[in-house]
């Protein structure tokens, strides 16, 4: 791989990251053969396809990644790797550690567009991907893939690879079990992996992480989430998503020796019947699917009482929500706030409730570095809002191939620029105000779409809520309010009157109130603002 696809740490940023003991001398293929080693029969991983122990995952994991080097794939070369939550995904990817070849984490979602663009970008010599996820097959998205993109010249498929040039990934771990040699040695400040970015426009970038950072992250996570070698972790979300991968997720669990449930759909009724039958003791959701477990909850029939801790990331969850959890749950709530990036905050498990309700945690580092600082770049007082900056151990010092971008991403003394509007309470935790972009411009005033949502939250009946601005030719923005509602509608005028009542400036409340009967989410579980935005463009 060319070194100037990435920016790498500075020398003295990195010496220091490994004084302090953040950075081992291990990669990710390696910590999974030192727990096959200690831990052998304990069970690592259950999925629909059975249970495995640490030790037959990484005889596993040995014999795919035999089969994968025969293909060939070779060390540093990239990889699509595009699938859903089984045994499979977990396998290949430390196969792909293993040979030192460098995994692509792509959801099953991605459309054919943003997958031709990614694979450009990275020069991908192979895609590995389902045959089918869930209705939809595969195969001719990743066919029509391979056709525009020169550099892909192999198609590896979980599943039937069908009639075309397609190899199945069980062959090439059953061949690998008769093939014998070692694997090639991998630093651990290599590059591990490319995540992609949690954008709602435009293709996502791509994210370079180590496996030196990124095993810190995985490992320090759970430390700070309290998992152990008696933890069961339910991975709910695609195991792609770095909060799924890192947060502690999959990585996280099995660096501490616990175990990892892999969720094949996202709906409560599987995810519920999981935490009784496996006795889960940590999970975590995106917000918008934490109602939907409240209401599953409530019609009883499932014995949760296992569940410790239930995490929620990947958007601000409302406070009203958040002081549901606990009644209504039985179990501890986290608020995680955290980037694909680098920069994890938690709530601590040992935190007052209301500090758990109402902020989304603090930095996981004692070396992550934190600044709040308005448009000027100039730091704000406690609690006032402005723009997130961060550096630390596992946040990214540049995309991959993407010098340009680099220079409006990142400071001149390479502090990332998050894009987020947040506070900060003198104590150093910090509570998300929205998107530095996620603001109606209405007439003159900036109205910070979050705020709103947060009071549009406390209707009675209001299960979700968007606010976004659509254009008006005499007011620059008009603020519209899309809700989901269970029964009654209210008005334009109870809304306002009810958000005048809990003391929203006049001018924040929404012009327009719309209905929906959901609201249209990223790949990552956010609110897609663009697609809401166009919708009601055009209506």
């Amino acid at each position: 791989m060319d070194e100037k696809d990435w920016t790498d740490w500075p020398e003295e940023f990195a010496n220091a990251y490994r004084r302090a003991g953040h950075w081992r001398d291990r990669t990710l293929s390696e910590l999974l053969c030192d727990q096959a080693r200690d831990l052998g029969e304990r069970i690592a991983l259950v999925s629909p396809s059975g249970r495995l122990s640490y030790a037959e995952l990484d005889t596993r994991v040995t014999h795919l990644a035999r089969g994968l080097a025969d293909l060939p794939v070779r060390p540093g070369e990239r990889v699509l790797l595009q699938l859903p939550n089984r045994e499979e995904y977990v396998i290949a990817l430390f196969a792909l550690l293993r040979i030192g070849a460098v995994p692509i984490l792509a959801p099953p979602s991605l459309g054919r567009a943003d997958l031709v663009a990614l694979t450009r970008l990275s020069a991908a010599a192979v895609h590995v991907v389902a045959d089918r996820h869930g209705r939809r097959d595969l195969g001719p998205v990743a066919a029509e893939v391979a056709r525009a993109c020169p550099s892909l010249r192999r198609l590896v498929v979980a599943g039937d690879p069908g009639t075309g040039n397609g190899i199945a990934l069980g062959a090439l771990e059953e061949k690998g079990a008769a093939l014998t040699g070692g694997f090639p040695d991998v630093s651990p400040n290599a590059l591990a992996l490319l995540l992609l970015s949690g954008g709602t426009t435009g293709t996502p970038k791509l994210i370079p992480r180590t496996h030196a950072d990124y095993a810190y992250n995985a490992r320090a996570s759970a430390e700070v989430c309290g998992v152990g070698a008696d933890s069961v972790y339910l991975a709910v979300l695609p195991v792609s998503h770095n909060f799924t991968m890192v947060s502690p997720g999959l990585l996280g669990v099995l660096c501490s020796g616990g175990t990892v449930v892999l969720c094949p759909d996202p709906s409560p009724t599987t995810a519920l019947a999981l935490v009784e039958t496996e006795g889960v003791t940590i999970t975590s959701l995106v917000p918008a699917l934490v109602p939907h477990w409240l209401d599953e909850a409530a019609r009883g029939g499932r014995n949760l009482s296992s569940l410790e801790v239930l995490q929620v990331g990947g958007s601000r969850l409302d406070d009203t929500t958040a002081r549901r959890v606990r009644p209504e749950l039985g179990c501890g709530l986290q608020q995680v706030f955290g980037m694909a990036e680098g920069l994890n905050n938690y709530t601590r498990l040992d935190d007052p409730e209301d500090i758990v309700c109402t902020t989304q945690g603090r930095p996981l580092s004692p070396s992550d570095e934190v600044l709040v600082v308005d448009e000027e770049g100039r730091p704000v007082p406690p609690g006032q809002p402005g723009e997130l900056l961060t550096r630390g151990p596992y946040t990214l010092r540049g995309y991959y191939r993407a010098r340009e971008q680099d220079r409006l991403c990142f400071t001149a003394e390479g502090f990332y620029r998050t894009g987020d509007l947040v506070t900060r309470t003198e104590r150093g935790d910090l509570v998300v105000v929205g998107r530095v972009k996620d603001q109606v411009n209405r007439a003159g005033e900036k109205i910070a779409a979050v705020e709103v949502e947060e009071h549009l939250l406390a209707i009675p009946g209001v299960r979700a809520a968007a606010l976004v601005g659509v254009p008006d030719p005499f007011l620059g923005e008009r603020a519209v309010a899309v809700l989901v509602a269970g029964g009654h509608r209210p008005s334009v005028a109870e809304v306002r009157g009810l958000l005048l009542e809990r003391g929203v400036a006049a001018f924040k409340v929404p012009d327009e109130v719309r209905f929906a009967a959901v609201l249209p989410l990223t790949g990552i579980g956010k609110v897609d603002k663009r697609r809401l935005r166009t919708e009601l463009g055009s209506s």
